[in-house]
């Protein structure tokens, strides 16, 4: 058989098979694309080590949707160097980009992978796993922590292996590169997104998956310990700390299906200024006033999502006396700019988290058992208040299958 009558057969298979997949998916229902996962991407936590060889990564993904093909972003957006995927598969099936089993990801780029053909339904944890043969600077990365977010690495080629070796692996919830799944699914499925800094990193959004599982809504955490609306940090002392707003906002917003943004963010514009006498990174111009905050808010937030057809849910800033940069003036500040929060117009609703976690006989501080011990970030029993606070304030948004487990209350 000669090439090109051989391209053409090739051709014309795959055109049968696409046409196949298709007719599959219209009878199913599956026509439309939803995140069903995702998270930040960010500097990682500047260490002597900035380099891994021989290296595998598995991510488990509990999935809260059925559908008959995946498709995977993969982001190298704060790497300085080109990192080489040698190897990637969701189970045992590869996952390629543009027909190829392995792919480099360019520095400041994010690459979405091929439509996979692989079905799933709710319920299913699926396994993403990808191997680095070469050095690989490992520059791009989120630390979150949650009940559903644990992942693997393993030293050596293991990315197609049905466990790794126990000798050889630890678990890790620093998520490198990984970014988004997508699942083909049907219409009525959605995406929430929580958008915001460590507390959003921490656990409220995987609780609040939990309880929305058996509905038609994921939800998809966006969220970068340290973050400030209006600032960011240029130092290897606190590169983890990530973006600012207005650049991080329009990428991590690149969401399939979503309807949704809760956004929980800016008490770290309010407490990290303390002076250059104190510390050099951290000069008193670096905090706002509450006029400021708002502001950013609505032109770095509200607007561009409304423009990209969301509704826009604010979230309430959480006690933080006791915190070790606490005065009365980040105090009014805290409370100035939750009032508004909770009242200005722009926004379609509000998420009284705040209210949520606090102490009734001492408002300023976290109620008894919510504070996880450094007056800033709650405990395990204040993240599941939260995400109580917004399944309760997004519950019409996400109707419930009767005829599956829900975790609705």
């Amino acid at each position: 058989m000669n090439c090109r009558l051989f391209l053409l057969l090739l051709h014309r298979r795959l055109r049968s098979t696409s046409r196949t997949n298709q007719r599959i998916d219209m009878m199913t229902g599956n026509n439309k694309w939803v995140a069903c996962w995702g998270t930040a991407t960010s500097i990682t936590n500047r260490r002597e080590a900035v380099y891994a060889k021989d290296l595998t990564l598995r991510y488990p993904v509990r999935m809260c949707f059925s559908g008959t093909m995946l498709r995977f972003r993969f982001s190298n957006l704060t790497g300085t160097e080109p990192v080489t995927l040698d190897k990637a598969f969701v189970g045992h099936t590869p996952i390629t980009f543009g027909g190829e089993k392995s792919v480099t990801l360019m520095p400041g780029k994010e690459t979405e992978s091929d439509a996979i053909n692989y079905a799933v339904s709710r319920g299913d944890t699926i396994e993403v796993s990808f191997y680095m043969a070469g050095f690989t600077q490992m520059n791009s990365g989120t630390l979150v922590t949650g009940p559903l977010s644990k992942g693997y690495y393993a030293y050596g080629d293991y990315a197609e292996a049905d466990e790794l070796p126990l000798d050889l692996s630890r678990h890790t919830n620093w998520y490198y590169f990984l970014n988004t799944i997508d699942v083909l699914t049907s219409a009525e499925n959605h995406a929430v997104v929580c958008y915001g800094d460590s507390i959003t990193a921490q656990s409220w959004p995987d609780y609040m998956a939990q309880m929305a599982f058996g509905s038609n809504a994921s939800i998809i955490r966006r969220a970068v310990s340290g973050t400030r609306i209006l600032r960011q940090y240029d130092c290897i002392t606190y590169q983890a700390y990530g973006l600012k707003g207005a650049t991080r906002f329009p990428i991590e917003m690149n969401v399939a299906g979503a309807t949704d943004v809760i956004i929980q963010h800016g008490i770290n514009d309010i407490i990290h200024p303390v002076g250059t006498d104190v510390n050099p990174f951290r000069p008193w111009s670096d905090l706002p006033t509450v006029e400021e905050m708002e502001h950013g808010v609505e032109n770095i937030y509200v607007r561009p999502a409304k423009a990209m057809g969301l509704k826009v849910w604010s979230g309430t800033l959480l006690p933080i006396f006791g915190w070790r940069t606490y005065n009365e003036d980040r105090e009014q500040m805290r409370q100035r700019f939750n009032e508004w929060l909770r009242t200005s117009p722009i926004f379609d609703g509000c998420i009284d988290f705040d209210a949520a976690v606090r102490s009734v006989t001492n408002p300023k501080a976290f109620a008894d058992g919510f504070d996880s011990g450094d007056h800033l970030h709650p405990s395990e029993r204040a993240y599941e208040a939260m995400a109580q606070a917004a399944i309760h304030k997004l519950v019409r948004s996400m109707p419930r299958y009767d005829h599956e487990e829900s975790f609705f209350i």
